[in-house]
C-alpha cells in the first residue's frame, strides 16, 4: 500500500487529509510537523509521496523555525530524497503565488486549500506514485 507523509500542523487539516487519503484513496499515512521526524521517515525509504503545508507554525529543523518551502527545498537538494514527489499545499495563494511557491520549493505540484474535490485530489496523488494501481 502506498505511504504518504503529510506535513501539517493544523488539527482540522490533519483530520481532513487522513479522511481523504485513508478512506477515499486507501493510502497509508504518516502525519507529523516535526522537522527531524520528516527526514527520518523519508530516509528509511517507506514514503512514496509528501504532502507539505507551506505555513507551519511550530515546525523546527536543527532548532531553527522552518516552513514547508524550506523543508521541500531541503528534501529536493538531498540526492537520496530528491525523487520523492512533493505536493505542497497552501491556503493563502493566488496564481502568481503558486508559481513562486513552486519555484522556491522545487515541489512537483502546488495546490490551494481547502480541498473541495476529493476524487480529483486522490487522482493527482495517484499520478505521482509509481506503481500505484
Amino acid at each position: 500500500m502506498p505511504r504518504i507523509l503529510v506535513v501539517e500542523d493544523d488539527p482540522f487539516n490533519v483530520e481532513l487529509f487522513e479522511l481523504i487519503l485513508k478512506r477515499v484513496g486507501k493510502f497509508d499515512t504518516i502525519i507529523t510537523d516535526k522537522g527531524d521526524e520528516i527526514l527520518e521517515h523519508l530516509r528509511n525509504g517507506s514514503v512514496d509521496l509528501v504532502i507539505m503545508d507551506v505555513s507551519l507554525d511550530n515546525t523546527y529543523y536543527n532548532k531553527k523555525k522552518v516552513d514547508g518551502i524550506f523543508l521541500s527545498r531541503l528534501i529536493k537538494n538531498d540526492q537520496e530524497l530528491k525523487d520523492i514527489p512533493i505536493i505542497i499545499v497552501t491556503a493563502y495563494a493566488g496564481d502568481e503565488d503558486i508559481s513562486r511557491i513552486l519555484k522556491e520549493s522545487r515541489a512537483e505540484e502546488c495546490i490551494k486549500k481547502p480541498i473541495l474535490n476529493y476524487n480529483e485530489f486522490i487522482n493527482l496523488v495517484r499520478g505521482y506514485i509509481r506503481g500505484d494501481e
